[in-house]
Order: C-alpha cells, then sequence, then structure tokens
C-alpha cells in the first residue's frame, strides 16, 4: 500500500491517498483471485490484511461497489460481480453527444470489432444465437412495414432501433468471444445515438428503412450459412454505408441537434 509521510499532505488528502491504494490494491484480489458471487471477506479482516482502519476500507469497497465490480447490500458483506461496460459506455455516451469526430471514431472501432464479431459469428453461431438473430431480424421487418403504413411511426422507428441493437448484439454473443461481447455491451447506448443519426443521414440520401433491414439480411444470410468471409463482407459494407449516413446528417444539421 503507498504510504504517505506524516505532515507532508493534510489529513483529508491522506485518507483519499489511503482509500485509492486500498481500492487498487482490492481490485487486483477482486480480479485474480475472485469469481462472481464471491463474497469479500470482513472489513475487520480486509483491515489488518492492509494494514489501515476500517472506515477506509469501507470507503474503499464504496468506490469498487461505483466501479461495478462489487454488490453492497445493508447488513452482508460486499458480493463480486460480473464487470460490466458502464463507466465504457458513459465515456462513449459523452463523446458522441459532445463532439462529431466522436461518431466516427465510434464506426472504426465498430468496424475492427463488429466484422470480426460477424466473421466469428459464421463459424461459431449455434441454433440459440441464430434464434436470437432471427428474432430481431424479425423485429426490424415488423417495424418497418408498421413505418412505411404510417402506423405510430415515431414509435415504429423507436423499436426498429432497439431490434437493431439486439441484432447486433446477438452477433456479439454469438462470435463466442466474451471480450467482444463486453465491449459490445458497453457500446450499446451509445449505438441507438449514432443509428438515430444515421437514419436521418440515410433518409437524407433518399434511403429508406427496407435498405437497412435488407442490409442485416445480408448479415444474416452469410452467418446462417456458415460462411465468415461472406459475414464480414456484408458487415463491412453496412458499417461503410453507416458512415456516408452519419457524414450526410453530419453535413445537414447543426451540430447542437445530435442529441435528438
Amino acid at each position: 500500500m503507498t504510504r504517505v509521510a506524516d505532515g507532508a499532505q493534510p489529513a483529508r488528502a491522506v485518507v483519499q491517498t489511503a482509500t485509492a491504494s486500498v481500492a487498487e490494491a482490492l481490485a487486483q484480489v477482486i480480479l485474480g483471485e475472485m469469481s462472481p458471487g464471491d463474497s469479500l471477506p470482513s472489513e475487520g479482516d480486509l483491515a489488518q490484511r492492509f494494514e489501515v482502519s476500517r472506515l477506509t476500507v469501507r470507503e474503499a469497497i464504496k468506490m469498487l461497489a461505483g466501479r461495478g465490480l462489487l454488490d453492497v447490500g445493508r447488513g452482508r458483506r460486499a458480493i463480486v460481480i460480473e464487470p460490466s461496460g458502464v463507466a465504457f459506455s458513459d465515456f462513449l455516451f459523452t463523446l458522441i453527444q459532445n463532439d462529431p469526430k466522436g461518431l466516427f471514431d465510434l464506426i472504426e472501432l465498430r468496424m475492427s470489432l463488429e466484422v470480426q464479431s460477424a466473421t466469428l459469428a459464421a463459424r461459431r453461431v449455434t441454433r440459440a444465437g441464430l434464434v436470437a438473430l432471427e428474432n430481431a431480424l424479425q423485429g426490424m421487418r415488423e417495424t418497418t412495414a408498421a413505418f412505411n403504413a404510417g402506423v405510430d411511426p415515431e414509435g415504429a422507428l423507436t423499436r426498429f432501433h432497439q431490434h437493431d441493437v439486439s441484432f447486433h448484439e446477438a452477433i456479439a454473443l454469438s462470435s463466442g468471444n466474451r471480450m467482444i461481447s463486453y465491449l459490445f455491451e458497453a457500446m450499446a447506448a451509445p449505438l441507438r445515438r449514432a443509428f438515430i443519426l444515421s437514419r436521418r443521414g440515410h433518409e437524407a440520401r433518399g434511403g429508406s428503412l427496407d435498405d437497412t433491414l435488407n442490409a442485416h439480411v445480408a448479415i444474416l444470410d452469410a452467418i446462417r450459412d456458415g460462411n465468415p468471409k461472406a459475414a464480414g463482407a456484408a458487415m463491412r459494407a453496412h458499417l461503410e454505408e453507416t458512415e456516408r449516413d452519419i457524414q450526410m446528417a453530419l453535413n445537414a444539421r447543426p451540430p447542437e441537434s445530435l442529441a435528438g
């Protein structure tokens, strides 16, 4: 643990430094030695292990709960939970909301992540994975039909984007790569914002929801056929089209409209 010399810093800073040091050391224990569902040792045991007060341990545990590593409940020890992508998701969400370039950074990330994801899914997809993809695609079909018929168009668009995210999430899960699944989980909320802007740009270019639906059909067909090369190519084509749509939307609308 990091030591702070007496008198070197105000008492408040010393406590904060000790708390941060314990939080970092405890995070290493959690990530390296423990599994989701495990309970932490008691505050007293941890205080003795790290040679700090129980108050410092308690504050360190709160910090780790805030980072999504622990579940803290009244009257019981903290429990290790599956790490989430909340912090990364918040970062992406803020970035694309405040900086147009962030949208293109997100596209570049998706190009690397999702082309590989689709390629792996074509090799590894299970029957359950195919069902999830087919269900998401069916949802996109139904909401496209509703939108084209003028039935609650705004609601239909919202549901379309939800099914769209579910489709890409199902591909990430079908890749069999836990890191890809984790990163995509973190990207889900920012993607909804990007999808809205992409749809606006696609309409400005004379396109329709049917075009987006057909792009997803091509991806699913390649995955279902077990053709990794075709799946990766179909995903790349879809993302390149998305990039053009976003560029059109940004050229057509002022930056302050990105959040809408």
